[in-house]
C-alpha cells in the first residue's frame, strides 16, 4: 500500500479521500489555489502545497504544478477525485512518466472510453446494447441531418469528448439541425477543446440508470448494483437512489451483466460507472462510461458497506479484489441529495458567499459529505455543490422519510441552496410512487417553486 499520496482535488471529495487515507495510515498531501487557502482539505492534510491562483486552469488543472507538488513532497501516487484532471488521459500518462501511480485507469483506457463515439463502437462489438445513431463521428450539420433522417427524429447531438451535459443539443426536426449543431460544437470546443460530434436517437423521458463497477489488474470485475439518477436539472443530477423502482430482478441482472461485460471489453482497471438510459418499454442502452469515482458513490457505499475509495487505492496498489460478485450484499434502500448553492427560482443561478451558521443532520442512517464549516467561503470559481446528504433505510419509504427529516434539520446560512426544493420533491406523489424520469423537474419545477412560496402542499399516500 502507498505510504503518501497527493490529492489533486478540492472540496468534499478531497476531504472524503483524506478520511479513507487516514484510516489506512496513508499520509496525504493537499493542493490548493489561493482562493482555497483556508479550505477544510488544506487543514486536514498532513501537508498542503499552493499550486496557483483561483482560476481552475491556473491551479487545479495545472498539470505541471500538481506533478511538481507530488514529486517534491515524496508522494508515490496521485488521486484525482472527480472532475478536474480525473478523466484527463494526458495527465494519467504524465503520472506514469514521472514514476507516480495515477489512481484510476491507464491513459489509453481513458481516451478510449472518454471518446463517446469510440466507446459506443466498442460496446457494439462487445454485444452491449447502444442507442441507434451514427457510425462514428459526423463532420458537419449536413452529415448529422442525413443520420437523423435515417434513424428518425428526434435525435441528440453529443460531443465525443463531452460530459456533464456539455456539448449536447436535442433536435426535434430537420430545420433545427444547422443551428443546434453549430451551438453544440462551439460548446464542445470551448469546454473540451474537441469539436467532434456524433448523433444518437433521442430516447424521450428515459430513466438514467448507472451501474458501479470495480475491476482489478488480474481481470476480475464485479458490479455493485445500480443507482437511479433520473432526478436532474439541465442534465445535472440532484437526487440519486438505489435500488431503482424501475428495474425488475431480471432486468437488474441483465444490466449488471452488461455493465461487467462493458468493463471487460475495455480491459478496465479501477472504479468506474457504466451509464444506461432505460425507456418506458424496458429497453436499455449504453450511453457512456465514467472512468473515475462518481459524486454519488456514497449511495453504493451505504447499501454495500464497502469503502469505494479504499477499493480504488487497493486496486491502484496492485492488489486483487477481496471479494467476488456472489459476495456483494445489498442492505435496504439509499438516497442521496446534492446540496448546491444555487437559487432554483432564478434558473439555478450559483450563489457563492460566506457560510454563516451551519448545522448538518445526523442520527441513525444519515451521512453528510461536505467541506463546509462556519465562516468558510464558497468561491465563485468552482462547482456550486456544498454538501451531499445520504441516508439509508430498511425500505424505500423509510429512506424517504429519513431524508425528509435530514433536510429539515439542515441549516446553511449565508446563501440560498436547493435543499428546500429537494425536500418538496420527496413529497411529490410521482416521486413517492417511483413514477418519474429525467423530465421530472422539467414538468414539475414551476409547481414546486409555487409551493416553496407558501402554497399548501398535500402529501399523498406513501405508496
Amino acid at each position: 500500500m502507498f505510504r503518501r499520496i497527493l490529492i489533486a482535488n478540492r472540496g468534499e471529495i478531497a476531504v472524503r479521500i483524506l478520511r479513507t487515507c487516514s484510516e489506512l495510515g496513508i499520509e496525504t498531501v493537499a493542493v490548493y489555489s489561493t482562493a482555497d487557502e483556508n479550505a477544510l482539505h488544506v487543514q486536514l492534510a498532513a501537508k498542503a502545497v499552493c499550486i496557483g491562483p483561483p482560476k481552475a486552469a491556473d491551479s487545479y488543472l495545472n498539470q505541471q504544478a500538481i506533478l511538481s507538488a507530488a514529486l517534491g513532497s515524496g508522494c508515490q501516487a496521485i488521486h484525482p477525485g472527480y472532475g478536474f484532471l480525473s478523466e484527463n488521459a494526458e495527465f494519467a500518462d504524465l503520472c506514469g512518466k514521472y514514476g507516480l501511480v495515477f489512481i484510476g485507469p491507464e491513459g489509453d483506457i481513458i481516451r478510449r472510453m472518454g471518446n463517446k463515439a469510440a466507446a459506443r463502437a466498442l460496446m457494439q462489438e462487445a454485444g452491449v446494447p447502444v442507442v441507434p445513431g451514427s457510425e462514428g463521428t459526423v463532420a458537419n450539420a449536413e452529415e448529422a441531418a442525413a443520420v437523423a433522417a435515417a434513424i428518425g427524429y428526434p435525435v441528440l447531438l453529443k460531443a465525443s469528448a463531452g460530459g456533464g451535459g456539455r456539448g449536447m443539443r436535442r433536435v426535434f426536426e430537420a430545420g433545427q439541425m444547422a443551428a443546434s449543431f453549430a451551438a453544440a460544437q462551439a460548446e464542445a470546443v470551448s469546454c473540451f477543446g474537441n469539436g467532434e460530434m456524433y448523433v444518437e436517437k433521442l430516447i424521450l423521458q428515459p430513466r438514467h440508470i448507472e451501474f458501479q463497477i470495480l475491476a482489478d489488474s488480474a481481470g476480475n470485475v464485479v458490479h455493485l448494483g445500480e443507482r437511479d439518477c433520473s432526478i436532474q436539472r439541465k442534465n445535472q443530477k440532484l437526487i440519486e437512489e438505489s435500488p431503482s423502482r424501475a428495474l425488475t430482478p431480471q432486468l437488474r441482472r441483465q444490466m449488471g451483466e452488461d455493465a461487467v461485460r462493458a468493463a471487460k471489453a475495455c480491459s478496465y482497471r479501477g472504479a468506474g460507472t457504466i451509464e444506461f438510459v432505460l425507456d418506458k418499454e424496458g429497453h436499455y442502452y449504453f450511453i457512456e462510461m465514467n472512468t473515475r469515482i462518481q459524486v454519488e458513490h456514497p449511495v453504493t457505499e451505504m447499501l454495500t458497506g464497502l469503502d469505494l475509495i479504499r477499493e480504488q487505492l487497493r486496486i491502484a496498489a496492485g492488489l486483487p479484489l477481496a471479494f467476488g460478485q456472489e459476495e456483494v450484499a445489498f442492505r435496504g434502500h439509499a438516497i442521496e441529495v446534492r446540496i448546491n448553492a444555487e437559487d432554483p427560482a432564478k434558473d439555478f443561478r450559483p450563489t457563492p458567499g460566506k457560510t454563516g451558521f451551519l448545522h448538518f443532520p445526523g442520527g441513525c442512517g444519515v451521512r453528510v459529505d461536505s467541506a463546509l464549516y462556519p465562516g468558510s467561503v464558497l468561491s465563485p470559481y468552482y462547482d456550486s455543490m456544498v454538501a451531499k446528504i445520504i441516508v439509508q433505510g430498511q425500505s424505500r419509504l423509510q429512506a424517504i422519510r429519513r431524508m425528509r427529516r435530514a433536510l429539515e434539520e439542515l441549516v446553511v446560512e449565508g446563501y440560498p441552496t436547493v435543499a428546500e426544493l429537494a425536500h418538496l420533491i420527496l413529497f411529490h406523489p410521482n416521486f413517492l410512487r417511483g413514477n418519474y424520469d429525467t423530465s421530472f423537474l422539467e414538468q414539475h419545477l414551476d409547481d414546486l417553486l409555487q409551493v416553496s412560496k407558501g402554497e399548501e402542499i398535500k402529501e399523498k399516500a406513501d405508496d
